[in-house]
């Protein structure tokens, strides 16, 4: 599908072509949806065959459209690029029961926060030999739940952890842990996901031996066994060059305890972080040569260091349900104030917390009904009590749009409803999976039945 822009541009757009493309990425195809997207008549879209405009009459909105096959196909593009890795799915992403089916299907583990996900995930059928728990303030719960339920590996992120898993891991079969690693490096998207680096919460420093002090520490406990390393150094990285580096620090540590303690670790986990496009135009993560870049340093550095190739570990989260879903919004109001107009959707920031937190940019779509009018910029808005509850700004719209309209928002499956909030009590959108023309609830909608259960007292 084709749209022609107006001639003269409005006044408001800018004239430079680069601009003027990422202003109107909205315009220039469906770079940024699931593959199996489609334009239909009546400027419609449907996904894996189900229409867009009928799956919002059917469902309501807000509505997230989750196309399976595409995160089959993301899954099988790890496996392929690493297929000598585990590939573990970052559930924090977003999880649900048919998504663990799916991604065990496709040969992935899974990496889980807290014994909420982690019950979740065994409960569904999930082998936990194949789970991976993860967090920085992992609670007393959290870890019991993990040793009880024979947790794969546990990533110890601080020294008290040492201590409670421990106490309480069984002394017939030591719990796998390993020891989440600082190494040093800035590397994401915004700094409020930069973990990588000393100034956050995240893990143990390289830098002032705390890494190698849990090592000392994790080694001294009969009931826990050692087996690797993991670093995690953001989100949102689009560039290869910041795991090589990741690598070959890991590879200097891993060799520094060798020499140390005697012992070779078997395992590296480089965490994930990989970047998806929200707009067109925006970098990705390119899999296959982050593959072979990796997979070079991992072999080169440690033929220098004398060490065996360890087994290595990815956590992609984002990458393989980001691009999956898109969200659908009415709109129920178009306000103009001074210079800006705003088109007030059906959800916001209770659904899709991002922008708020981060600041990061969608490319929203008119779906529906064709439209000739010029584009015009707007702001795109939740209907929510705070001005910071912004979806899109400055992004270039029919001029004519409506209450009623139809939007659509592309990458809309990681980091929205695993971070949604009961926020004015609207209610959790529900996620609907399509694949070959059929449509099905994972999810239902949040009633408001559902949030006064939980309000039990006067």
């Amino acid at each position: 599908m084709t749209v022609s822009l107006p001639s003269p541009l409005p006044a408001s757009l800018p004239s430079d072509p680069q601009a003027l493309s990422r202003i109107l990425g909205n315009t220039d195809g469906l770079s940024v949806w699931p593959r199996s997207t489609r334009p239909e008549t009546d400027e419609d879209i449907s996904v894996s065959g189900v229409s867009l405009t009928e799956a919002a009459d059917r469902f309501g909105t807000p509505l997230y459209v989750l196309d399976e096959q595409e995160v089959r196909d993301r899954c099988r593009t790890y496996r392929t690029a690493f297929p000598e890795a585990d590939i573990v799915y970052a559930a924090k992403a977003f999880l649900c029961r048919a998504l663990a089916h799916w991604v065990q299907e496709e040969g992935l583990g899974l990496d889980v926060c807290s014994a909420g996900e982690l019950a979740l995930a065994v409960t569904t059928g999930f082998p936990p030999e194949n789970i991976v728990m993860h967090g920085n303030a992992k609670s007393p719960e959290d870890l019991r739940t993990a040793i009880r339920l024979g947790v794969g590996r546990i990533v110890v992120d601080s020294p008290s952890e040492i201590a409670r898993l421990a106490a309480i891991a069984p002394s017939d079969t030591p719990q796998k842990v390993m020891v989440r690693v600082v190494p040093g490096i800035a590397a994401g998207g915004h700094a409020k996901i930069r973990t990588g680096t000393d100034n956050q919460k995240f893990g143990l420093s390289i830098t002032d031996g705390s890494a190698e002090h849990a090592v000392t520490r994790i080694l001294d406990q009969p009931h826990l066994e050692l087996v690797g390393l993991h670093c995690h150094i953001g989100s949102q990285i689009a560039t290869v060059k910041p795991y090589v580096v990741a690598v070959r620090r890991m590879i200097g540590l891993m060799a520094r305890i060798k020499n140390q303690h005697g012992i070779t670790l078997p395992q590296l986990n480089i965490g994930g972080g990989h970047a998806i496009a929200y707009r067109p135009g925006e970098e990705t993560m390119n899999v296959p040569e982050l593959a072979g870049r990796v997979r070079a340093e991992l072999e080169e550095g440690c033929a220098r260091a004398g060490l065996p190739v360890p087994r290595l570990t990815l956590e992609p989260g984002r990458a393989i349900v980001g691009p999956a879903a898109v969200a659908i919004y009415h709109v129920l109001a178009v306000k103009r104030t001074g210079d800006r107009t705003f088109v007030a959707i059906d959800g916001g920031m209770s659904d899709n917390p991002r922008p708020a937190l981060y600041g990061v940019q969608y490319a929203p779509r008119l779906i529906g009904r064709p439209s000739s009018a010029p584009p015009r910029l707007v702001t795109v808005v939740g209907r929510h009590c705070e001005a910071g509850d912004i979806l899109a700004d400055d992004v270039a719209l029919p001029g004519d749009i409506r209450p009623g309209d139809l939007l659509a928002v592309p990458a809309a499956g990681a980091y929205h409803l695993s971070m949604a909030s009961g926020y004015n009590m609207i209610g959790r959108p529900p996620v609907i999976a399509v694949s070959d023309g059929t449509a099905r609830v994972l999810i239902r909608r949040e009633s408001l039945d559902d949030m006064n259960r939980r309000d039990i007292g006067l």
